[in-house]
């Protein structure tokens, strides 16, 4: 095991966590047999100059990954339960909200135990996702990103060029004009909102103005807004895009598409407040679902494409080795407030 010409100490990554990419790679090149016995913590410490803190980090990450187990007495070996075949994939999420974590938790049980799924965040920024991706290069098999970026994007997209095809799955948002026979499982926002909005018309119709609370500090795709005007020019109804719930003063016959969990609380407190009823006086969209808006006020509509499966599908895609690219599904949920 060779960790010093591995070991950058101007990385990003933390050091333990290279000493743990150094020797899953030597298992996967031979240089490491399946039974063979590892250096100490002490000894590996000592050997290449690192402290004894990040050796034992990176030891206890390998035997949580399963790659190392402890003999009592006799020391670290590899794991002969570990398989050098094993799936390994990067995520690089723009952030970890509760449906990114839905995604990521249905890869985790799509791939099962013989994947090794390490995630990322790289903060809607180009140049991150750019940097991680160099420090990552050649380590893993696939490399599923969320292409997500709103500083430094052209950074981002020559980053993601850089990734082999067969090794790139591209999730929840595909990239325009972007060749190359890569995997990918996107949602068309413009279009799944329009789509979506025409699916439950009849019940939207029966209000005078709609209005869509699009946040100004808080990143989603411009397409959504597109795809809510062209939705109302559509069917000849009054509306309106406001950043701030406050904006748009509550009045009967008027209906709200709210983005944010904390725009769709203060709306439901108001109308309670004012004595309007959801889905009678005011109607309620909220978008991405969540178990609590099944039950918040009998229900609240939602919009919403299914998390669940875009994990599910990536996996299969990577499971398979297939270079598809699929249409995530996207719907209106009907429920009370609407």
């Amino acid at each position: 095991m060779e960790l010093l010409d591995r070991i950058d100490a101007t990385s990003a990554t933390p050091k333990y966590l290279q000493v743990v990419n150094a020797v899953i790679a030597d298992i996967e090149a031979g240089v490491l047999k399946i039974g063979e016995r590892v250096p100490s913590i002490n000894e590996t410490s000592e050997m290449y100059y690192l402290s004894r803190d990040t050796i034992e980090k990176a030891y206890k990450v390998l035997r949580k990954k399963g790659v190392i187990s402890s003999v009592k007495g006799k020391g670290c070996y590899i794991s002969k339960n570990f398989s050098v075949d094993k799936i390994r994939v990067l995520l690089l999420f723009n952030k970890l909200s509760a449906y990114k974590k839905t995604v990521y938790y249905s890869i985790l049980k799509s791939l099962g135990e013989d994947a090794i799924v390490d995630l990322q965040i790289h903060h809607f920024d180009g140049k991150i996702c750019q940097k991680m991706l160099q420090e990552n290069a050649g380590k893993y098999q696939y490399y599923v990103i969320m292409p997500h970026f709103t500083t430094n994007v052209e950074a981002g997209r020559e980053a993601i060029k850089n990734i082999p095809a067969e090794k790139l799955v591209v999730l929840d948002k595909n990239i325009e004009n972007f060749a190359g026979n890569y995997a990918a499982v996107y949602q068309d926002f413009e279009h799944d909102i329009r789509n979506a909005l025409h699916s439950g018309k009849d019940l939207i119709s029966n209000y005078k103005k709609f209005v869509l609370v699009y946040p100004k500090d808080i990143v989603y795709p411009f397409e959504i807004v597109k795809g809510f005007r062209q939705f109302c020019r559509d069917i000849s109804m009054e509306h309106a895009v406001v950043n701030c719930i406050h904006q748009e003063p509550l009045s009967p016959g008027t209906g709200f598409i709210v983005l944010e969990e904390s725009d769709l609380a203060d709306l439901v407190k108001q109308s309670r407040e004012m004595g309007l009823r959801l889905g009678k006086d005011i109607g309620v969209i909220s978008y991405n679902d969540t178990p609590i808006k099944e039950i918040l006020d009998n229900g609240i509509t939602v919009l919403s494409t299914d998390h669940e499966c875009m994990g599910e599908t990536a996996a299969y895609l990577m499971r398979q080795n297939l270079k598809e690219k699929v249409h995530n599904p996207f719907t209106l949920i009907r429920r009370c407030s609407l």
